[in-house]
């Protein structure tokens, strides 16, 4: 998958909130679908459809062991994002720094 299609979709999976509290969730362990269904309030099948954008966005792992199936974190799109993000950050810092510099010189004029 192209770089930027992977953070499309790791941003978009980040974007929900249930699925934020899925990924909190599998960040203490592997959990069963059913285990991680439990205490939100909406069906089995609704949160199948977020696990699948999870999974989409490499999120999660999936193991099937019998008829039960195990999720578990995959954080390297999370490390992926954070670069990014930091990225960002930087470049709008330094701009954010030479407009700062381009006020204050105009100020002193």
């Amino acid at each position: 998958m192209e770089r930027s299609s992977q953070l499309d979709h790791t941003l978009l999976a980040l974007a929900d909130p249930t699925r934020r509290r899925i990924l909190a969730r599998l960040s203490k362990g592997e959990a069963r679908v059913t285990e991680l269904a439990a205490p939100l309030p909406m069906s089995l099948n609704a949160v199948s459809k977020h696990i699948k954008v999870l999974e989409r966005a490499k999120l999660v792992r999936r193991n099937v062991r019998g008829r039960d199936h195990y999720l578990s974190l995959d954080a390297r799109p999370l490390d992926q994002a954070a670069l990014w993000i930091e990225t960002q950050r930087a470049q709008w810092s330094q701009r954010l720094r030479k407009l700062d510099e381009l006020l204050q010189e105009e100020d002193r004029k």
